[in-house]
């Protein structure tokens, strides 16, 4: 998984934290959820910002599935080589 798009998820998620956790707070392995305290709705609006920004579709299993930033990391490395 190339580093920028750990980067950009970052960006793509900050605008949605809490304010008290910071971009800094966001790791691999941190549950949207339970750790970065992003409510369900702003978690709609992260998956449609990372559509936007990668030009994938991600249906609602892949939502289902994305509980973490690696989870994340993983769909959309999967949808990008699907479309190569």
């Amino acid at each position: 998984m190339p580093a920028e798009h750990y980067t950009r998820l970052q960006e793509i998620i900050k605008p949605y934290l809490p304010e008290d956790v910071t971009v800094e707070d966001i790791k691999e392995d941190s549950h949207f959820i339970n750790e970065l305290n992003i409510n369900s709705a702003n978690l709609v609006d992260i998956i449609l910002d990372v559509e936007d920004a990668y030009d994938i579709v991600l249906e609602n299993e892949d939502m289902e599935n994305m509980q973490t930033v690696s989870d994340a990391l993983a769909i959309i490395n999967n949808k990008l080589e699907g479309k190569a």
